[in-house]
């Protein structure tokens, strides 16, 4: 096997000198030995100087910008590691640690992460290349850190070639939880995943969908701004600007940068809710520049920055407007703090940091507490003395304890313990002072299944190697003139709530919605969205629901629609409203007013009745046909008069089916009980004996009226039968359902009313002919009158009835119901009645033989003089005629006689008195 060592080059710390060491151990921050190490990776400096001679050589510079809260958390590490060797979780197995600072530089964290993956004790750090590590045993068993994400991007993938597991209290890039690139990492804090849904959730909830977004160009900085831009267009938040910022404060063109991304928050004006996606000293020079430009918003900060007690110190950082954050949950961090208050005690011989920290505080000592801590962060490794005497005095207590941020100081701890519980598990059975009782990847597979328990609740990694823990909601606020940075209220990303401790925490919250950040004003309910030339869909207008459309919320993409049938809504509504149904009512005035013409008709037809029964024997209710005949045309109106009312009111399958089937037999009825009576009168006043033989055969009265009337019955029962009328719902109007019924055939419904009109048709031609008879008996000449009424009322009624639609439909029927009844009634009855009741010299059998015989007498000289023509026309008539006059010994009076149809003898004149009045008697009795 092949061997290829690589020799780390390290730097000491000097103060007139670029590079800092000359043997390795000058290169570790912190150490501490042990059974067992642990390496640490943090970036207690924030940017590593560039030398200025060229060419540039390769060597690790020196630091600058040291950073209290990364400074805090190895300082966190530490104490954890101090603590579980004082207590008896890994029983007499001591943990050792060698902490690095990465400066925020890949290439410095690769550095340390060479000396990790050296061979355990190696005098050179030698690494060994191999094809197989399982047996290797590395110079740590395991690392806690980085502190930034792109650097445990870096680190992770080279500290998988052995698979030393890595827990990161901070490095929060959702693509760390990916497990095939990064196998050995693991994290004690949630992905950014859930960072970026809690922000976008935030903005939502306040009613925001036009934000800016300012993000350093790195790693880190670009993963979150496409998870959050994913996150954001889940929630419709529109990001009106991106701004990235360089990643390192020694690139050249920074500030350039952060004046370009304060014009544009300056020049987008309704843009109030800005996004920062920053470590703590790019957020510093911002906020700064921010300041100068008096730019007052509402800042999102994320976990990096929210709980930084050294931004929050800014002069005038009230100015800014408000700062709400996402910080990492906290837990119980007491026994943290009471190691801060004895740090001073410690010794610095093994702890740069410590000392550096010592340094700082000698250097900075007569500032103020602002300028003190600008001080500390301004300051490079090549500035400070190496020697300071009288800690003591310049020892500044509560300043490190002011500057805790809980959340990285809790995971912190927390990384280390799941560490120890991971190496508890693998000492089970083993002697762990050897420092080969087990390697890296074993660790690494304990770890997976580890539980840690924290504030009485078991936390474990999830197949990302995430630790789902829940986010602070911070708040900063000033009070007493000092800007504090509050919790108002918790993020449980597992069910995407905030919770609060009570309602003045809630009520700061819904307080945030005062702000408004939107590219278009809120479209209210009964409007809807409709997008303009912009490309974001956050900017449209707001347009007015299209009637039978409605929306109940605000800021709608569309508008619902009704359901026509049953609802509708008008323009700019909120809601639907439910159509209401219509008929012709029992109460509407219009239905009133035909009912009771229908119940004078009723009236009108019992009047009648009542007439014709009490002159029961008279000439004119004889003529009529007699009572029988009477009260079967009078009942057949009477129910024409009754099959209104099944017109009215809310529409039933009975009287859909009833109301047209009683009309039509009914009506058959009445007309066919006329058709008989004008055959009867037509056969009683008829001279020509081939109409007569005719009208005699045809004459048979209960037969046809019984055929007749039974020919509609039976189109009727095929009607109801196979398409029988139903309840319809018309839902034509807009904002009324129309009750009503629907025939169901409009074929059987002509059928119907065609086979009536056939029968008053032929009642009409019978009618006619008769319409010449006596004065007493002109009946023919009402009822033709009567079906000429029915004529005119049915041809009207088919084009309206097909026109008009609505609750007043029935209405159309019922009035040529009505006009058709009355008609035929009136005309049929009243004449008689008059007589009856009026003329009652002329209701006598002598008026009207007397009638009769004035008539016989007419009829007779007409069909006479008629003949006589006839008989001109031809010679041989003539002829005869005239020898029948000289021949015939049966003269009377010297006139001649001759024979006429109908007749034995008739004068050529006049008859004689008493065969006319045989012949009155004749008709009379056939009557």
């Amino acid at each position: 096997m092949a061997f290829v060592s690589f020799l780390i080059p390290c730097f000491v710390i000097g103060t007139d000198i670029a590079f800092s060491c000359q043997n390795t151990d000058d290169f570790v921050g912190a150490s501490s030995p042990g059974d067992i190490v642990i390496g640490g990776l943090f970036a207690v400096h924030s940017e590593m100087l560039h030398p200025e001679e060229h060419p540039i050589k390769p060597v690790i510079q020196n630091c600058a910008g040291f950073e209290i809260q990364i400074f805090l958390q190895t300082l966190a590490m530490i104490h954890a590691i101090e603590t579980i060797n004082n207590s008896t979780l890994l029983s007499g197995v001591t943990l050792g640690y060698e902490i690095y600072d990465t400066c925020a530089e890949v290439t410095k964290a690769m550095a340390s992460a060479l000396r990790f993956l050296a061979k355990f004790n190696s005098s050179k750090d030698v690494v060994e290349f191999k094809c197989n590590y399982s047996d290797y045993v590395p110079r740590i068993k395991a690392v806690t850190g980085a502190s930034y994400s792109e650097v445990s991007m870096a680190v992770s993938r080279l500290l998988a070639l052995q698979l030393i597991p890595q827990v990161s209290p901070a490095s929060s890039a959702e693509i760390l939880s990916d497990k095939i690139r990064f196998p050995s990492f693991f994290r004690t804090i949630p992905s950014d995943f859930h960072q970026t849904r809690a922000m976008a959730h935030l903005i939502c909830e306040s009613g925001w969908n036009w934000i800016g977004v300012i993000a350093i160009d790195d790693d880190n900085g670009r993963f979150a701004l496409e998870s959050f831009g994913v996150q954001a267009m889940a929630n419709n938040v529109c990001i009106a600007f991106k701004e990235m910022l360089p990643a390192y404060l020694s690139d050249n063109t920074f500030q350039t940068k952060v004046d370009h991304a304060i014009e544009k928050i300056v020049k987008e004006t309704r843009v109030n809710v800005i996004v920062v996606f920053m470590r703590q000293f790019h957020v510093l020079k911002l906020f700064k520049k921010a300041v100068e430009r008096n730019v007052n918003k509402i800042w999102i900060a994320s976990d990096n920055w929210s709980a930084a007690v050294k931004i929050s110190t800014i002069p005038n950082i009230r100015q800014l407007g408000t700062i709400v954050g996402f910080g990492f949950k906290s837990g119980d961090i007491s026994t943290f703090q009471d190691f801060l208050r004895n740090l001073h005690e410690k010794p610095t011989d093994n702890n740069k940091f410590l000392h550096e920290y010592i340094m700082l505080l000698s250097v900075c000592a007569h500032l103020e507490y602002h300028d003190f801590q600008m001080c500390i962060s301004n300051q490079s490794q090549d500035d400070l003395l190496q020697n300071v005497e009288n800690k003591h005095q310049i020892w500044r207590d509560g300043f490190l304890n002011a500057n805790i941020e809980p959340g990285f100081i809790h995971s912190t701890i927390l990384a280390v313990y799941a560490i120890a519980h991971a190496i508890k598990g693998q000492c089970k059975d083993r002697n762990c002072k050897d420092p080969s009782a087990f390697t890296p990847w074993e660790l690494l597979e304990e770890l997976k299944k580890v539980t840690v328990i924290d504030d009485d609740k078991e936390i474990k990694f999830d197949s990302n190697g995430d630790m789902s823990t829940s986010y602070d909601v911070l708040l900063w606020k000033e009070i007493d003139g000092h800007m504090e940075i509050t919790t108002m209220a918790e993020y449980d990303p597992e069910k995407g709530d905030f919770i609060f401790e009570d309602e003045e925490k809630k009520k700061e919250f819904l307080d945030l919605k005062k702000v408004q950040s939107t590219c278009s004003q809120h479209c209210r309910p009964g409007q809807m969205k409709k997008v303009t030339e912009s490309p974001h869909t956050c900017c449209y207008e707001c347009v007015y629901c299209p009637e039978n459309h409605y929306s109940n919320q605000t800021d709608m993409d569309y508008c619902y629609r009704c359901n026509n049938k049953t609802y509708w809504a008008p323009a700019n509504s909120t809601t639907c409203y439910r159509k209401t149904i219509h008929f012709l009512a029992w109460t509407d005035w219009f239905a009133i007013f035909l009912l009771l013409l229908s119940a004078f008709g009723v009236v009108l037809v019992l009047s009648i009745s009542v007439i014709f029964t009490r002159n029961l024997n008279t000439p004119v209710v004889k003529a009529s046909g007699g009572l029988t005949v009477c009260y079967i045309i009078l009942f057949s109106h009477f129910l024409i008069f009754l099959s209104t009312v099944f017109f009215v009111d809310e529409p039933t399958e009975f009287k859909c089916k009833t109301r047209q089937a009683l009309f039509g037999i009914s009506f058959a009825l009445c007309i066919s009980c006329i058709l008989i009576k004008s055959l009867k009168i037509l056969l009683a006043f008829s001279f020509d004996p081939k109409l007569q033989n005719f009208l005699k055969c045809l004459y048979k009265p209960i037969p046809t009226v019984v055929t007749c009337t039974g020919i509609q019955v039976i189109i009727c029962t095929f009607w109801l039968i196979f398409r029988t009328p139903f309840v319809k719902q018309n839902f034509s109007i807009p904002r009324a359902i129309i009750l009503e019924c629907n025939e169901g055939s409009i074929v059987a419904f002509g059928i119907m009313l065609g086979y009536i009109a056939a029968l008053a048709f032929i009642c009409f031609i019978f009618a006619f002919k008769g319409r010449k008879l006596p004065e007493n008996y002109n009946e023919a000449k009402f009822i033709t009158f009567g079906m000429l009424i029915y004529f005119i009322a049915w041809i009207v009624f088919i084009p309206v009835y097909a026109t008009t639609f609505g609750k007043y439909l029935p209405a159309v029927e019922i009035i040529v119901v009505l006009i058709s009844n009355y008609g035929i009634l009136c005309c049929t009855f009243l004449p008689k009645c008059y007589i009856i009741i009026y003329k009652q010299e002329t209701n006598t059998k002598s008026a009207f033989l007397k009638t009769i015989y004035t008539y016989s007498s007419k009829s007779a000289g007409s069909v006479a003089v008629s003949q006589i023509s006839l008989d001109s026309k031809s010679s041989s008539s003539r002829a005869t005629i005239s020898d029948s006059c000289k021949s015939e010994k049966n003269s009377v009076n010297g006139n001649c006689h001759f024979q006429v149809p109908g007749q034995r003898l008739i004068k050529g004149e006049v008859l004689p008195k008493n065969t006319a009045r045989t012949v009155a008697r004749k008709r009379l009795s056939s009557i």
